[in-house]
């Protein structure tokens, strides 16, 4: 009779083809057998009656600020909101860090903050900007998932934005290397002039700052970044898209050849500008928050296939950041990290029917796929990573303040219902996560790029 590592007995599996009962056997922290009821022992026995397992949330755009602004977020911490929140593996981007992550001496150290403590597995982002495109090809060797670019100002001064001519040229490196270039993509010339416009007439509450990025700002840079991808042969990736038409310029561009893709995050399909004037500065964010009609053509997009992925763009900071009377001061970022699978089982399942296979896709399944990890990420299938959730989608309760693990907890959500929990989360196998604790040693590895040496 064989013996396993665990056998998780009784599971209702999510999978690309829909949903289907069945026991799994793991080991070596890989899935080595799935069966309607498998024979023989493990170290481990769970009863998942009524759970379902999902394929572990990939999140490819978090900001966890270490080494040196550890006290906006770590890895230990948000590692640990990760776990909580069924997500297994996170791509954290250059930017927050001090130093970013701009050549391969800042990627060694956040590499090795992360190595120290984290729960989860992760990949980082390498900076492109203005200061550092000859050290494009040093970050890919050292093993970067991709570059991250900012059409507009990034809110910290050691990560400038990206100029035109430095976008084009770093896209052409990047396409030689065979790696993607993510942009933040907002018009910084008129962003910048109309909140210049609005401070100056005393213009500062939140309505005003939501004015002064309009949608059109995210369009004319989406459009801008696809010409360039288009020309250089680039693999583009659109961050934090707030807008439906922004969706259908990236659909039409992959229509036409063109290798791009784009995602959204939680936030926007939650809440609407509407939120933002009633919550105040905890939902800021850039791009804004959108009008309802705007959240409903995401929704739309999503159960058409036009969009893809969902990331949660976690971006948090101190308190004392949150807290100004001019909203253009106020540190622009939503806290997220731990409930981007729970908010898409519960609005998008629970409220509009959305199937579970699809929400699997768009936050583990497709995110493999598009950054070269399907090999052994995002599905559950024989030998792929045990990146496994167990869900409860019969709990019904509002967040509170105490269910939260990021170091902060300052969210946007609280009070909301969510319908579903995560009750045990393994990374490769190893549980990080079950019923409110965490394993006790870190379980997070790096994720190497395509363009690492040796890889």
């Amino acid at each position: 009779m064989s013996r396993y590592d665990t056998i998780i007995r009784h599971c209702i599996l999510v999978t690309p083809t829909g949903e289907q009962p069945a026991d799994l056997a793991l080991s070596d922290g890989r899935i080595v057998l799935i069966a309607p009821e498998i024979e023989g022992s493990a170290r481990e026995t769970i009863d998942a009656a009524g759970l379902h397992v999902f394929a572990g949330a990939i999140d490819a755009h978090i900001h966890l600020n270490e080494p040196g602004r550890t006290e906006w977020e770590g890895f230990a911490s948000g590692t640990r909101a990760l776990a909580a929140g069924g997500v297994t593996t996170c791509f954290d981007m250059p930017l927050n860090a001090h130093p970013p992550t701009l050549d391969a001496e800042s990627f060694a150290a956040k590499r090795a903050a992360g190595e120290a403590v984290a729960l989860a597995d992760f990949a980082l982002w390498g900076g492109l900007t203005p200061t550092n495109l000859d050290q494009l090809p040093e970050l890919a060797h050292a093993g970067v998932i991709g570059f991250k670019a900012f059409m507009s100002r990034s809110g910290t001064a050691d990560f400038v934005a990206a100029d035109d001519l430095t976008l084009y040229n770093g896209m052409r490196t990047a396409a030689a290397l065979g790696l993607p270039v993510a942009v933040h993509a907002e018009n910084d010339h008129l962003t910048a002039a109309l909140a210049q416009q609005a401070q100056a007439a005393g213009r500062t509450t939140m309505r005003d700052y939501l004015h002064s990025r309009p949608v059109i700002a995210e369009l004319e840079a989406i459009g801008r970044a696809i010409a360039f991808a288009r020309d250089t042969g680039c693999r583009l990736h659109i961050v934090h898209v707030s807008t439906g038409r922004g969706v259908a310029l990236v659909a039409e561009a992959r229509a036409t050849g063109v290798d791009v893709s784009c995602e959204t995050c939680p936030h926007y399909l939650v809440l609407t500008e509407d939120d933002a004037e009633r919550l105040g500065a905890v939902a800021k964010c850039a791009p804004p928050l959108r009008a309802a009609a705007e959240q409903h053509a995401l929704w739309q997009a999503l159960a058409d296939g036009r969009l893809p992925m969902v990331a949660s763009d976690h971006s948090p900071a101190p308190p004392e950041l949150k807290q100004a009377a001019d909203f253009f001061r106020i540190w622009g970022g939503i806290s997220g990290c731990q409930l981007l699978l729970l908010l898409l089982l519960s609005e998008g399942y629970h409220r509009r029917k959305l199937p579970l296979s699809l929400i699997s896709s768009v936050t583990a399944g497709y995110v493999a796929q598009r950054f070269g990890l399907a090999a052994y990420k995002g599905q559950i299938a024989l030998n792929a990573d045990a990146d496994l959730v167990l869900i409860d989608l019969a709990h019904h309760a509002p967040l509170q303040q105490q269910d939260l693990y990021d170091r902060h907890r300052l969210s946007p959500f609280l009070g909301h219902v969510l319908r579903a929990r995560v009750v045990r989360t393994f990374v490769r196998g190893t549980t990080v996560f079950h019923n409110g604790r965490f394993a006790s040693a870190p379980a997070g590895r790096l994720i190497q790029g395509r363009g690492a040496i040796g890889s």
